[in-house]
């Protein structure tokens, strides 16, 4: 995109803070942005968190953000939603939350419209565990991680979780 994807603007707000608002309304509490340069995030107004497995990609941003809740919070869940979903709202993520707190033997709840949407998912933090014999044995797609653990799906309509990896799509949107 040539600029940093969590602040291009959709509508006056930035792509992040538009997922981090939907995060808000699912409920879910703290919301922080894991990865990237804490100066550049800081106009969005939330906790910047390094990323502890640099240049791994999604995988290395999940495992790290788990093993960090998991200092004080391995028996919550916590979502992982890529920053460039500007159409995701609260209603959308509700459900994927009730769906792993009902099953405590799930690893992780993810969204699915044709395929799974492993940019949106919900996480127990005691998963870190396994996600890192995965992670340790070279796995680094985030789609074959999550079919390797107790997981599940719920269906999701496709336009909120449309993501904008390119100008083009930019200027499709909505």
């Amino acid at each position: 995109m040539g600029r940093t994807k969590a602040l291009i603007e959709i509508d006056g707000t930035a792509m992040a803070a538009r997922v981090a608002g939907a995060l808000r309304r699912a409920g879910c509490a703290p919301v922080i942005a894991y990865g990237g340069d804490p100066d550049e995030l800081a106009p969005l107004g939330l906790a910047v968190t390094p990323d502890r497995y640099p240049g791994t990609g999604p995988l290395g941003g999940v495992l790290g953000l788990l093993e960090m809740l998991a200092i004080d919070h391995d028996d919550a869940v916590a979502f992982a939603v890529a920053c460039d979903l500007p159409s995701l709202s609260g209603d959308t993520l509700v459900p994927m939350v009730e769906t792993i707190r009902r099953s405590p033997d799930l690893d992780v709840v993810v969204a699915h419209t044709s395929q799974i949407e492993p940019a949106c998912a919900v996480w127990r933090v005691a998963s870190h565990a396994r996600l890192r014999a995965l992670f340790d044995s070279g796995e680094r797609a985030l789609h074959l991680a999550i079919g390797a653990l107790a997981s599940a799906s719920v269906d999701v309509d496709p336009s909120a979780v449309r993501n904008i990896n390119t100008p083009e799509e930019l200027g499709r949107y909505p």
